[in-house]
């Protein structure tokens, strides 16, 4: 029997431990199929995928990388190097690094463009957003900028005081003050739909700001 055939037998293997979740022994039999053919990249593509249910994502990064050097220098299917790439990301999305993930599902996509993989890569750019929004807040920050805000807004400087608000927003999201300080300032800017759903957050936030975003009287806070 060739290794080529021998190879494709123990990943046969390989794939029904895998669909029994006996992980240790698809990772045993895969890495004998490559033992027996280096140059068949489903074999690590396949290996790739057991560390990434065990939660392994750096092991499951490091055997797509091998299953793409193998890929390229054996011309490979396209859809396979798509699937290594596409792995890549989703481990990165495991790993919350949203920047690595959409590099890669990019990578993927250029390989073979499929729904899923399209769904993957507007999911890793939510969560870019959504851990830049996180690391961006600062409570003292958003302090400070509601302080400056409030000081235009007594000085009539109502496109500055909104800046300051919004900056503080982006500090802050879950401080219902500024929000309704914000609000506020809307009115004075004729934005009385922006001011009312600024209103709405503030209560959401807290329902005691039913009290200080009364309309149409506004109470900076």
């Amino acid at each position: 029997m060739s290794n080529v055939k021998q190879a494709l037998e123990e990943k046969a293997l390989g794939n029904a431990a895998y669909k029994k979740k006996e992980f240790e022994t698809a990772i045993a039999h895969y890495a004998k199929a490559i033992e027996l053919n280096a140059t068949d990249i489903s074999f690590y593509n396949n290996m790739a995928a057991v560390y990434f249910e065990q939660k392994e994502y750096d092991k499951c990064i490091q055997e797509c990388e091998k299953a793409v050097d193998i890929g390229r220098e054996n011309r490979a299917d396209y859809k396979l190097m798509a699937k290594a790439f596409a792995r890549i990301g989703s481990a990165y999305i495991k790993k919350e690094d949203g920047t690595s993930a959409i590099l890669y599902f990019q990578k993927s996509l250029a390989e073979h463009r499929t729904p899923d993989t399209l769904a993957k890569l507007q999911l890793a750019e939510k969560l870019k957003k959504e851990l830049e929004a996180k690391e961006y807040v600062d409570p003292t920050k958003a302090a400070e900028a509601k302080e400056q805000g409030n000081a235009f807004f007594k000085a009539g400087k109502f496109p500055d005081a909104l800046k300051c608000y919004t900056e503080a927003i982006l500090r802050n999201p879950e401080d219902p003050k500024v929000y309704s300080n914000r609000a506020a300032c809307y009115t004075k800017l004729a934005e009385f739909s922006l001011g009312m759903k600024d209103c709405d957050a503030a209560i959401r936030l807290d329902p005691k700001f039913g009290g200080c975003c009364f309309w149409p009287v506004f109470f900076l806070v």
